[in-house]
């Protein structure tokens, strides 16, 4: 019988989604992306006859070991990418519900008019929600600045100095245990494949297509804070005066256990120990700015 020829092995990477706003959307893609190339990988598995193997006995082990990787065990971009949810997503909406809350409760502690508590509300809206997408625009800019000088660097050395910068790579992964013959057989198979994204990875940890816009992270966080805001700003307003302020109380740390909660599944950790900590730390703040107000409006200072 005569032998088919071996396919060739095909390396499977994870490309980050780019827009970093659309938290739900995103994660959705993410795992289309993911159950996509699990469906290929097993197409390609079942398009083998078991009778007939084409690959030897250690390659067919490798790709059953490869696939159960892919059902079963997260991936460092799939870290990244929730990490990065985490902070530009669901902290900007713990900072609008604390921040906004915060203000209107102090305002409400002061007086009971609508308008003036209105008026701070929607400034403090505003002016939060800005200087969120701001300060996220100029932080991820200069984080994304320094990640592309260090492509290019990268770039650079592998077309002047290929021979150096493979024996570097060898030399990475020796430092990791492997022996000077594997090492330098893993650090040549990488390089004919993709050199800069072999030294990215090894070297500095960087992947090329997962380098975040600074434009989406600041609609993402001024997104977010917006979203955060508007619940104590309803909270406060909608219900009779004589009960808005205990009403946007509870309102509020309901709102910041579920977002903590949210937080802490994203990134991997402790629910509940997230959600206390947040339903403190706002606590605190609302405790504190109503305290003020009310001990202004009492004196007649406002």
């Amino acid at each position: 019988m005569q032998e088919r020829p071996r396919p060739a092995r095909t390396v499977l990477t994870h490309r980050e989604p780019a827009p970093l706003v659309w938290l739900w959307a995103v994660r959705m893609e993410q795992d289309l992306l993911v159950q996509g190339r699990k469906w290929w990988f097993a197409e390609f598995m079942d398009s083998h006859d078991p009778a007939e193997p084409t690959e030897p006995a250690e390659i067919q082990a490798d790709n059953r070991g490869l696939k159960r990787h892919l059902e079963n065990e997260p991936h460092d971009n799939d870290v990244a990418q929730r990490l990065n949810w985490l902070r530009a997503g669901v902290l900007g909406a713990n900072d609008g519900i604390v921040s906004v809350a915060a203000i209107v409760v102090g305002v409400a502690g002061a007086t009971a008019a609508t308008g003036p508590i209105l008026a701070a509300g929607a400034a403090g809206l505003v002016g939060g929600a800005v200087s969120m997408a701001l300060g996220e625009y100029v932080s991820v800019s200069s984080q994304s600045d320094s990640q592309k000088a260090l492509i290019e660097k990268e770039r650079r050395e592998l077309a002047e100095e290929p021979e150096e910068e493979l024996a570097e790579l060898a030399a990475i992964y020796r430092d990791k245990g492997l022996s000077p013959e594997t090492a330098r057989a893993v650090a040549e198979e990488l390089t004919s494949h993709d050199a800069l994204a072999a030294h990215l990875s090894a070297e500095l940890n960087i992947d090329e297509a997962g380098i975040v816009s600074p434009w989406h992270a600041a609609f993402a966080s001024g997104v977010a804070f917006t979203l955060g805001a508007i619940l104590p700003m309803l909270a406060i307003l909608l219900p009779p005066p004589d009960i808005r302020v205990p009403l946007t109380f509870a309102a509020v740390l309901v709102a910041l256990a579920l977002t903590g909660a949210l937080g802490a599944w994203i990134g991997g950790g402790s629910k509940s120990r997230a959600a206390v900590r947040v339903v403190v730390g706002g606590a605190l703040a609302l405790a504190a700015t109503f305290s003020i107000g009310n001990l202004l409006g009492a004196t007649g200072v406002v």
